[in-house]
C-alpha cells in the first residue's frame, strides 16, 4: 500500500506531503489544478516514463519520496531480499534530480538501479493513466492478465521450468553435434598422431633419465681412468703395500711391548679388510662403465625422436606421456561422438515430450479460463452502459515460448452489427477505461497489497455511468488501495479518503487538502454545481454522499 507521498522543489510544487489511506482515495479539483503532476511525480519514482523527466532542467534540485507498507511474503519483499536491501514492513523510494541531468534512484536509503526499481515497482503500483501504453493497450499483458484470473501460477510455473529444460536440452544436443562435426574433422590427425606416439612409447619422465644416462656414457672413459688411479692408490702398491709392511713390523714388536701393541695388529688387519672392500667396489664400478659402442647412438637416438615430437605437439618432452593420454582420450570422444549425439537427442525429445505436455495444459486451462473471464467481464458492462458490447478473450496457437504456445488478446464489439476486433483499435477512449475498470474488478481477488491508480477513469461519462464507475473502484479497493483522479462527484461521493487539489490565488505551486464533512460537501458540490456553489448543489451533494 502507498502511505505517503513527498515532493520537494518539482516545477509547480515547493513542498507538499501527502498520507494516503488503505481504500479508495479520491483526488478531485479543477482543471489545471496540477492532479496529474502528483501521478507523474509517483511515475518518476517508480522508474516509468514520465512528461516531468522528459525536462531534467525544470526538475534541477527536486525530489520524491514514496512510502509503502509491505505484505508479509510479497513478492516485492523477495526482491528486496535478493538486493541486499533491509526492510522492516516498510519501503521508501526516492529519487533526486540534479543540476547534471542525473536521477538517481534510493531504496530504504541504498542507491540503486532503474532496472532494480522498475521491477519492485510492478509488485507495488499500477498506474493506469490518460495516455499510457499498459493495460489493454499492450496485448502483451493480456496473456499474463488471463493467467491471474485463472489462478495459473503452478501450471505457468511448470511449463517454464519444462521450457528451460528443454532450452538446456537442445544446447547440450547442439553442442554434441558441434562436437561430433570438429571430431571428424580431427579425426584422421588424431589417429596419426595417437599412433605415432603409441609406436614411441613416451613414459613420464624418460628424457630426464636419457639425459642422464647420455652424461654417464660420455664421461665413462673418464670415469674409469679416475678409477683405475684410485685402486693403484689403494692396491698393493699403494695403501695396502704401505699398512702390510706395518703389519710386519709390528708383529715382530709384540713379543717386548708386553701387551701394548695387542690391539695394533687386529686394527691394522681390519685396515687391509676395508681397502680390499674398497677396491672390490672400485672394480664393480669400473665394470659398470663398460658400455656397448652403440648404447650412446641409440640414447642420442632416442632423446632426439622424443624431443622432435614434443616440438611438433608443442609441449615440454618431459609430458611427452601426458599429452599421449590427453590425444587418447580426445581420439575416445570422436569414437564416442555417435552415442553422445544418440543420447543428446534422445533427451531433447524427452524434454520437449514434457514441455508440450505442460504447455497443452496451460492452453486448457486458459480456454476455460477465457470462457469464465468473458461471462464475468459481460455482467459487469450493462452497469458501466456498456451493454451492447461484447468482450471476447481470443487465443491463438503461437510457436512454443517460455510461456507456453498462446498468444492471448482481449477483442471486443462496441455494438450490435459491429465486427469484433482487438480491444486497443476498436475501443475509444472512454471505452476502453471502463472496459479495463470491469477486467479489474474480476480480477480484484489477486490485488492484496497492489496501490491501482486510475487517472479519469470516468472520463465521457456521467450519471448512473459515473456511479456505476465509483462503486466498482470502491469493489476493487476492498482488496487493494485505489488512488482515482476524478471529475465525477458520483465517483468522489463514493471515495473512502477524499482530497482536494487546488492551486492558490497567487498562482504559484499547489495545495493538497484532505476533506471531510462540511468541506467535502462543498467539494462535491462546486463539481456539480460548475461555478459557484448553490444550496440546490450542496443538497445534491449532500445526498450522493448519503446514498454512497
Amino acid at each position: 500500500m502507498l502511505s505517503a507521498l513527498s515532493i520537494r522543489n518539482l516545477l509547480m510544487i515547493d513542498r507538499l506531503d501527502i498520507e494516503f489511506e488503505p481504500g479508495l482515495n479520491v483526488l478531485t479539483g479543477e482543471t489545471g489544478a496540477g492532479k496529474s503532476i502528483l501521478l507523474d511525480a509517483l511515475g518518476l519514482v517508480l522508474g516509468m516514463r514520465s512528461r516531468i523527466g522528459a525536462d531534467p532542467q525544470g526538475v534541477a534540485g527536486g525530489e520524491v519520496a514514496a512510502s509503502f507498507e509491505l505484505v508479509p511474503g510479497s513478492a516485492a519483499k523477495s526482491l528486496l531480499d535478493s538486493l541486499g536491501i533491509p526492510e522492516d514492513g516498510e519501503l521508501v523510494l526516492r529519487r533526486a534530480f540534479t543540476a547534471s541531468g542525473r536521477k538517481p534512484f534510493f531504496a530504504n536509503d541504498r542507491r540503486c538501479s532503474a532496472e532494480a526499481v522498475r521491477p519492485l515497482a510492478e509488485h507495488l503500483v499500477e498506474i493506469h493513466g490518460q495516455h499510457d501504453d499498459s493495460g489493454l493497450m499492450n496485448r502483451a499483458g493480456h496473456r499474463s492478465m488471463l493467467d491471474d484470473f485463472a489462478g495459473n501460477d503452478a501450471a505457468a510455473r511448470t511449463a517454464l521450468a519444462a521450457w528451460k529444460r528443454w532450452q538446456d536440452a537442445r544446447s547440450a544436443l547442439s553442442a554434441a553435434a558441434a562436437a561430433k562435426a570438429a571430431a571428424a574433422r580431427e579425426e584422421e590427425f588424431l589417429r596419426h598422431a595417437v599412433g605415432e606416439l603409441e609406436d614411441i612409447n613416451p613414459e613420464d619422465g624418460e628424457t630426464i633419465r636419457l639425459e642422464e644416462r647420455r652424461r654417464l656414457i660420455k664421461a665413462s672413459g673418464r670415469i674409469r681412468d679416475d678409477l683405475a688411479e684410485a685402486q693403484r692408490a689403494l692396491g698393493f702398491e699403494g695403501a695396502e703395500r704401505v699398512v702390510s709392511d706395518a703389519v710386519r713390523v709390528v708383529e715382530r714388536l709384540v713379543p717386548d711391548a708386553a701387551g701394548r701393541l695387542d690391539q695394533v695388529v687386529p686394527a691394522l688387519d681390519r685396515a687391509l679388510a676395508e681397502l680390499g672392500e674398497a677396491n672390490k667396489a672400485l672394480d664393480e664400478f669400473s665394470d659398470s662403465m663398460r658400455f656397448d659402442p652403440h648404447e650412446l647412438e641409440r640414447v642420442e637416438d632416442r632423446l632426439f625422436a622424443l624431443r622432435a615430437l614434443a616440438r611438433k605437439h608443442r609441449v615440454a618432452a618431459e609430458d611427452l606421456g601426458q599429452a599421449a593420454k590427453d590425444l587418447r582420450g580426445r581420439l575416445e570422444a570422436v569414437e564416442n561422438a555417435d552415442a553422445e549425439v544418440a543420447r543428446s537427442s534422445e533427451e531433447e525429445a524427452r524434454s520437449r515430450a514434457e514441455y508440450e505436455k505442460s504447455a497443452q495444459e496451460l492452453s486448457r486451462l486458459r480456454q476455460r479460463a477465457a470462457s469464465r473471464l468473458d461471462k464475468r467481464i459481460k455482467s459487469e458492462l450493462e452497469p458501466l452502459k456498456l451493454g451492447k458490447s461484447v468482450f471476447k478473450t481470443a487465443l491463438h496457437s503461437t510457436e512454443f515460448g517460455p510461456h507456453g504456445q498462446d498468444a492471448v488478446e482481449f477483442t471486443v464489439a462496441t455494438g450490435p452489427g459491429v465486427p469484433v476486433g482487438p480491444i486497443r483499435r476498436i475501443a475509444s477512449g472512454g471505452e476502453l477505461s471502463r472496459f479495463l475498470l470491469a477486467l479489474k474488478v474480476c480480477l480484484a481477488s489477486d490485488a492484496d497489497g497492489l496501490c491501482m491508480v486510475f487517472d479519469e477513469i470516468d472520463r465521457g461519462v456521467g450519471g448512473a455511468t459515473a456511479d456505476a464507475v465509483g462503486r466498482r473502484l470502491r469493489a476493487l479497493a476492498k482488496n487493494s488501495q485505489v488512488l482515482v483522479v476524478t471529475h465525477s462527484p458520483q465517483v468522489a461521493a463514493l471515495g473512502d479518503h477524499h482530497w482536494r487539489i487546488a492551486k492558490p490565488d497567487s498562482g504559484s505551486g499547489i495545495h493538497v487538502e484532505k476533506l471531510a464533512g462540511t468541506a467535502r460537501v462543498e467539494e462535491i458540490g462546486r463539481m456539480l454545481a460548475g461555478g459557484s456553489v448553490t444550496d440546490q448543489a450542496r443538497a445534491a451533494a449532500e445526498a450522493l454522499l448519503s446514498d454512497a
